[in-house]
């Protein structure tokens, strides 16, 4: 079968999916002869692949590049029989400049580790993980979109390869990384529905790692959400909490806080996710009504406003000899906050468990993942009620869309240090 082909294949299976003309035998200038301007969120198969092997107690060895195709899988695999496989999500960003960035794959790395632990797997070192995220991307670099035009998303999969016959462990394992350029996962507006019969994860389960088990599971309640128009399904727990959309986190912004579910086993603990918890630390932001911001915790559970009115602190680490003036506090760390005219207000990430009821009081909903980046919710619905939210400019969800999709194309200075760049 020839790439063309088995885009044509792929593609047909991926809802959504625009084909592009592939040949993979011209480009034009750095790039892949492709019509960037409607990828979609389908397999468009490149060049190269890196693959590597162990057997069960040893550790992986050295892998090698090959060009992307199919490979040879035992019948009486782990992966196959019992589903004993784990994968990750990352992407590279082309910058305006043409630089390539890898954005936190030390994460993914460790992650996988994690969840190679629970699935009685060997693992790939952090080190060897990004370096074969990073000759994937290099020797597909044709493949990364132009900027503006979409990113490489590069899926490194793990699993168990060899035969096995009870229930049991494999014997040897094999990890594959591969990449492919997509356009947005999601097109047009997010419309969610509640899913009250179906459960995503139990507690004790898989649900907190990347297991390949998690996902086939969400097909029948996504294909029935779809079939009455909703975009994707907000799934709950047995006590009625919220937990995850199908395939991402989310957040609430409800007053001046901001509300996501604690990765407590049953929520994968998205890098996305945690990224945008972490940039809250640092960074303001803008609202059709005030600016908020949150000052990170101080002694034991307690959280201070600092009444700045219009002046000017610079906050940095306090040291025995050093103080500001900063209302009822002996903090140990604060934030650099910008001079504003309207009132001050502190704007809290908390996580903590969320009642489905609390959707009604929500003025905003956004979901965040490696293939969605920050996606505000259109609309949420809710044993047949439907609830709207703001979205667009002005709202925190499109300020940290903006603030991470700047690092991770190269518009923001990445002053967290969480890019790559690809040599």
């Amino acid at each position: 079968m020839t790439r063309d082909q088995y885009c044509r294949t792929a593609g047909a299976e991926v809802e959504g999916y625009n084909e592009p003309s592939v040949n993979s035998s011209h480009v034009n200038g750095e790039y892949a002869k492709i019509n960037w301007d409607v990828l979609g969120f389908g397999l468009i198969p490149t060049d190269y692949m890196y693959i590597m092997n162990c057997s069960k107690d040893q550790h992986f060895s050295q892998g090698t590049l090959t060009p992307f195709g199919k490979i040879e899988v035992n019948p009486s695999s782990g992966i196959l029989n019992y589903g004993q496989g784990l994968f990750e999500g990352l992407k590279a960003h082309r910058t305006a400049n043409g630089r390539i960035l890898l954005f936190r794959p030390e994460e993914n790395a460790m992650r996988m580790k994690v969840g190679a632990k629970r699935m009685c797997m060997q693992a790939p070192t952090v080190e060897q993980f990004v370096n074969a995220v990073k000759q994937t991307v290099h020797s597909n670099k044709r493949w990364v979109p132009p900027p503006g035009k979409g990113a490489m998303y590069i899926r490194p999969l793990l699993m168990g390869s060899g035969p096995v016959l009870g229930v049991a462990p494999a014997s040897e394992y094999t990890f594959i990384t591969y990449a492919s350029p997509v356009g947005n996962y999601h097109k047009g507006v997010l419309n969610l529905i509640v899913e009250e019969k179906f459960r995503r994860a139990i507690p004790g389960g898989t649900g907190g790692v990347k297991a390949v088990t998690n996902y086939a599971i969400i097909y029948k309640p996504i294909a029935e959400a779809k079939a009455k128009g909703f975009t994707d399904v907000l799934f709950l727990n047995a006590e009625k909490y919220i937990e995850e959309v199908s395939t991402t986190n989310i957040f609430l912004v409800k007053g001046n806080e901001i509300l996501t579910p604690p990765t407590s086993g049953t929520i994968l603990p998205g890098i996305t996710r945690k990224s945008i918890i972490e940039i809250t630390h640092v960074l303001g932001y803008q609202t059709t009504s005030a600016r908020y911001y949150e000052v990170e915790q101080i002694t034991l559970t307690r959280w201070y406003e600092l009444e700045l009115m219009t002046m000017w602190y610079e906050l940095e680490q306090i040291t025995s000899t050093r103080w500001y003036e900063l209302e009822q506090t002996t903090s140990t760390r604060c934030y650099e906050l910008e001079e504003i005219t309207s009132t001050r207000y502190l704007l809290i990430v908390k996580e903590r468990a969320i009642p489905v009821g609390e959707l009604f009081d929500a003025e905003e909903v956004f979901c965040t993942g490696t293939a969605v980046g920050v996606n505000s919710v259109n609309s949420i619905t809710y044993q047949d009620t439907r609830i709207a939210y703001k979205r667009g400019a002005g709202t925190v969800g499109q300020k940290l869309y903006e603030m991470l999709t700047g690092i991770q194309t190269g518009r923001i200075e990445d002053k967290m240090g969480w890019t790559v760049e690809l040599d």
